[in-house]
């Protein structure tokens, strides 16, 4: 006898065996109509899959209303859209069809194809051919076998990807399971939608990119096909014009049309040039954040971009974290000593990665430099809490495939603190870091954000400390988070290595998210770097460290500004904040003498006195994104006024200068963000 209890407490027996579906179908037509696939005591299985024949189940349908069933949706989609691939081009190779937060994509090679590498050109073809296996209904059937066989069957449906992995990437299972529909059979864990109808008519291909083999550009070039897919077709168009929307608010696009910024093949990929557009922006930002850190009582501090590999040893950086640094620089005389003796690379690596020779590396973190700051003095329980703040640039090896923009790149500048203190002043130290990070999204219209609690993986061997320090940051990560009065969530697998964190997570005005400021306790790097203060009882303690980052990297962060604002600023941010415009060549002289005037003021403000129409001046500038225009003609000279113009509002009308002057002082002081973003059809006139 088999007993299920459902998630509201009732209670069902069965004395043959059932599936999900059957349980469905007890209940009412309409839920297994609904139902996509189930939870049983936790894990998830296929709606037709055969539940225990006795004992007791604990059974949760879940359908389309729950957030599951999309991912559950979208990889089955991923093998509908491979069929189809299949169906209208020969010898395709498929490689792996996951999904993803926005869609699915899967990984495939034509090379081997008449018809050639796929365009944009074919999406058409495709996308007919999966509404045509959508209306065949064929159910999605799990298979299982030894994987001695699926090397076999893939090696005979010439699946050459799908017999590599199952020879070398699953060398510990014995078992592995396929899904066919139709005539489409693919190595698959699973799980997926009862049948190739419940995919339904809201599905799109979207874009082509590069991708290789196992994610490793030693391997094969592959290429990546990206699709979404919803279970409602308004969905679907709601998300097609977001993605119109960031096509329109693309920082990269922007960042090139407004001249903020530059990257350069022949400086290096992932590594941004500030223009002076972009470096004014940056700098509001830091003098913005650092008239905060002096309030707060932080210090100044400056480090080198690299320090030798035993600083990074001690700190756990290198050689654990290698494949994502850049490679260590070795001295001259010791690379020609080790070639005169025939060390070859690999034993080269192996030295360096022993200790057994020395070198210096391009800092991947600001922290160990910090710390041999804290340790260059002595200090008492008095001195502390100590805040060293600093903007430093660090370094981390992305693949190429990785970079994108000022979202992904190399190089990188950090708003990083990291603050020295007792255990019993952690909780206080805490709340500052996240009245800091609330202070910067606040300012910059960013309210839209939650916050996640990183915790340690139990099962996990990758932290190292104590379990009783782990348990009292952790404890005092979570307390902090609840006083914030935001949503937040606790996600174990999320902390760094030596200690949880609390990161914000901030949705922009198209509904994306964004990973942004970060606080992190740690009580590992105190031991490791051997750090001490004098308490009161005469005798040596570690100090507890905080790492926090409220904008984490300028890069990023003003990548992700651009995209929020669409490049159209707030006064106090824009790189050009007011420009002068004469209506006719005869108000020239006053326009200068206005344009000077406000430049002493402190504005970022220039002129334009060309003797073109005025109509022509102000389109020109509006769709520069100038916040103000300030408008001169004869009467102003007379009158000693400017007539404003607002990119927002429009005509303001004339006021004397010294009005404006104060109005617009006013809301720069205030930092005001009077609008963050209209719709697609606007002409611009933002922010």
């Amino acid at each position: 006898m088999l007993r299920v209890t459902l998630p509201d407490g009732s209670r069902r027996e069965f004395s043959s065996s059932v599936s999900a579906y059957d349980v469905a179908s007890e209940i009412g037509p309409g839920l297994a109509k609904a139902a996509v696939v189930a939870e049983v005591d936790g894990a998830m299985i296929d709606l037709h899959a055969p539940l225990p024949s006795d004992g007791a189940v604990n059974l949760r349908l879940i359908t389309k209303r729950d957030p599951e069933a999309l991912d559950v949706l979208r990889h089955s989609c991923a093998h509908v859209m491979a069929q189809a691939v299949m169906r209208l081009f020969d010898g395709v190779q498929l490689a792996f069809g996951p999904y993803t937060e926005a869609g699915f994509y899967y990984d495939m090679s034509l090379a081997k194809s008449s018809h050639g590498p796929l365009s944009e050109e074919d999406f058409s073809k495709i996308e007919a051919e999966m509404k045509k296996i959508v209306k065949e209904n064929e159910r999605f059937e799990r298979i299982e076998m030894p994987r001695s066989e699926a090397i076999e069957l893939c090696a005979e449906m010439g699946q050459e990807f799908k017999v590599e992995h199952l020879d070398t990437g699953l060398v510990d299972e014995q078992s592995v399971s396929f899904y066919r529909q139709g005539e489409f059979l693919d190595l698959c864990r699973g799980r997926h939608v009862p049948s190739t109808s419940h995919i339904g008519k809201g599905f799109k291909l979207l874009s082509l990119a590069g991708a290789y083999w196992k994610g490793d550009a030693s391997n094969q070039q592959l290429q990546r096909l990206y699709a979404t897919v919803f279970f409602d077709k308004k969905d679907l168009k709601a998300h097609l014009q977001r993605l119109e929307e960031a096509k329109r608010r693309d920082h990269r696009v922007l960042g090139k049309k407004h001249e903020l910024f530059e990257i350069d093949e022949k400086v290096g990929s992932g590594l941004v040039l500030w223009k002076p557009k972009g470096a004014i922006i940056r700098q509001q930002l830091q003098n913005f954040i650092s008239e905060h850190l002096v309030r707060q009582g932080y210090t100044q501090v400056f480090t080198p971009h690299i320090g030798k590999l035993d600083l990074y040893r001690t700190s756990g950086h290198f050689p654990y974290y290698e494949d994502s640094q850049f490679s260590p620089i070795v001295d001259r005389e010791v690379m020609k000593r080790l070639a005169d003796e025939g060390c070859g690379c690999g034993e080269l690596s192996n030295m360096l990665r022993e200790g057994d020779i020395d070198g210096y590396l391009l800092k991947p973190m600001n922290c160990p430099h910090h710390f041999r700051i804290y340790a260059s003095e002595r200090h008492s329980y008095r001195d502390l809490p100590i805040r060293l703040s600093e903007f430093g640039t660090v370094y981390r090896w992305e693949q190429s495939g990785e970079l994108g923009g000022m979202t992904r790149v190399r190089g990188f500048t950090q708003d990083d603190a990291h603050l020295f203190m007792t255990e019993d002043q952690l909780a206080g130290e805490i709340a500052g870091c996240l009245e800091l990070v609330k202070i910067v999204l606040g300012t910059l219209g960013m309210t839209d954000y939650r916050v996640r609690v990183g915790l340690r993986d139990p099962s996990s061997d990758k932290y190292v400390g104590r379990d009783e320090q782990w348990d009292r940051a952790e404890a005092a990560c979570r307390e902090a988070a609840e006083s914030l009065g935001v949503e937040y969530t606790a996600e174990p697998g999320e902390a760094a290595f030596y200690g949880p964190k609390i990161d914000f997570v901030v949705r922009d005005v198209i509904g994306r998210d964004w990973q942004l400021g970060t606080v992190q306790v740690d009580y590992q790097n105190p031991e490791r770097f051997d750090l001490e203060y004098i308490g009161p009882d005469n005798q040596p303690h570690r100090p507890v460290i905080i790492h926090r980052a409220p904008f984490g990297s300028l890069e990023r962060f003003v990548g992700v500004l651009i995209e929020h604002f669409a490049a159209a600023f707030p006064l106090w941010l824009a790189p050009e904040q007011l420009r002068v415009l004469t209506v006719s060549e005869k108000s020239e002289e006053y326009g200068r003498l206005i344009e000077q005037q406000l430049k002493e003021e402190g504005f970022r403000v220039s002129g334009d006195f060309r003797g073109q129409k005025l109509g022509a001046k102000i389109r020109e500038a509006q769709l520069e994104l100038t916040p103000y225009m300030l408008v001169v003609g004869e009467k102003d000279a007379e009158n000693a006024t400017v007539t404003v113009r607002d990119r927002i509002d429009g005509d303001l009308g004339a006021m004397p200068v010294a009005e404006a002057i104060q109005k617009l002082k006013r809301e720069i002081a205030d930092k005001t963000v009077r609008q963050v973003a209209q719709d697609s059809q606007s002409d611009g006139s933002v922010g």
